[in-house]
């Protein structure tokens, strides 16, 4: 072909000049976005989800920030030094929940419901186990959309704040173990030179069971590690260099531990299924030994576990005591309250990068798949199953 050959096109030579891209421009929504923090008003609870440092970041960034007075004196926080930071104080828990955005540690009470707004979004704890299907049913008649604790996924596909408040219920488990093992019959969890260490089993090899173990062989304990994930306990054995023998659970060697353990830890979620230690392991257990259940809100671990209060934090059966505190991280009120806050900070930043609850809805899918209800509906498979109510596929109803 010569150099002179004619190439036709149906465009002109304007039409072929390339053109700047044309981008969504995301809107940020400025101080129309409210974030409400009302005061818990049950199970004891001391802890908050937003420290005042958090808050002043928040307001710098254009958002305002609700608080019902009083809401961070069980985490040392005074209302000074949140109004300080910026936020506004209210004596009235209708206002902390009239606003855009409800942040709070417990899921609310049947009371608190009525004070929700339609098409709020709410983020809190489930604790499925203490929830009943009436509770859904009122829920969803205020068209609100939820998030619960138990379901927020990064963007990693990992239950980012379940990790967050499992390594810290870990370690406070074994911490309160150790209190109750010397009001018990005088023993220091641990080991000390010339005296036979104490024994502890951890039943759950996933985050609570492993910041356990690591508790608990600081504190030079014998720990031993049940859990049928092999995967799980092989990630644990790694991280904590082999010095932890580990079982899948079998009900035999299971049974001959428990009969010489002074500390059982239940870090096992057991929702819908039944308890892994009988009531007859546990009357085979040496008397003044110690139970925590960590998981009890999602099931029952040990068959013999109760739910408990701040006000009465364990109980005695067959001689051994049993602590079912569903919160048992509020008994570090100040250093949980830190943690959840930082994670919440980062969280409701991206609030801003994205526009507004229902662009990340759109544009982030772990967002979306960390809601049990879209505007009154039900959109958790597992919580429909369990109390037998209608479920939508959230990618139906979001796209």
């Amino acid at each position: 072909m010569s150099s002179t050959s004619t190439i036709f096109t149906p465009f002109t030579e304007e039409e072929l000049i390339p053109k700047e891209e044309k981008l969504e421009v995301v809107k940020k929504q400025g101080k129309t976005f409210s974030i409400g923090i009302p005061k818990e008003t049950c199970l004891n609870e001391k802890r908050t989800c937003i420290i005042p440092d958090a808050v002043q970041i928040l307001v710098n960034n254009g958002h305002k920030v609700i608080i019902e007075s009083g809401a961070g004196e069980g985490s040392h926080f005074s209302d000074i030094l949140y109004s300080e930071a910026g936020a506004e104080i209210t004596n009235d828990p209708k206002v902390a929940f009239s606003q855009d955005l409800v942040l709070k540690i417990n899921p609310p009470t049947e009371e608190e419901i009525d004070y929700l707004r339609p098409m709020t979004y709410l983020i809190s704890a489930l604790q499925i186990n203490l929830r009943d299907k009436d509770y859904f049913l009122k829920l969803a008649c205020k068209k609100v959309n939820a998030i619960a604790f138990e379901f927020i996924l990064d963007e990693y596909k990992q239950l980012s704040l379940v990790r967050l408040i499992g390594e810290i219920a870990g370690s406070v488990s074994i911490l309160y173990a150790s209190e109750l093992l010397a009001m018990s019959n005088g023993l220091m969890l641990g080991g000390i030179t010339g005296v036979r260490p104490t024994e502890v089993v951890i039943l759950g090899a996933g985050i609570v069971g492993e910041f356990a173990t690591k508790a608990a062989i600081g504190l030079g304990a014998s720990v031993k590690v049940f859990d049928n994930s092999l995967s799980k306990l092989r990630r644990l054995h790694t991280m904590v260099d082999s010095r932890v023998p580990t079982s899948v659970i079998d009900p035999k060697e299971l049974t001959k531990s428990l009969r010489r353990a002074d500390v059982v830890i239940g870090a096992l979620p057991r929702l819908n299924l039944p308890p892994i230690v009988t009531e007859d392991m546990v009357m085979k257990m040496k008397k003044g030994s110690v139970i925590i259940d960590i998981t009890i809100d999602n099931g029952k671990v040990i068959e013999t576990s109760e739910l408990t209060t701040t006000e009465k934090p364990f109980i005695v059966k067959h001689d051994v005591i049993h602590c079912g505190l569903p919160n048992l991280t509020s008994r570090m009120p100040r250093t949980t309250t830190k943690a959840v806050s930082n994670f919440f900070l980062s969280y409701l930043l991206g609030y801003d990068e994205e526009g507004g609850f229902e662009n990340m809805l759109i544009h982030k899918n772990e967002i979306k798949q960390s809601l049990y209800m879209y505007k009154g509906r039900h959109t958790k498979q597992l919580i429909c199953n369990k109390f037998d109510l209608p479920y939508h596929d959230i990618n139906l109803l979001i796209f």
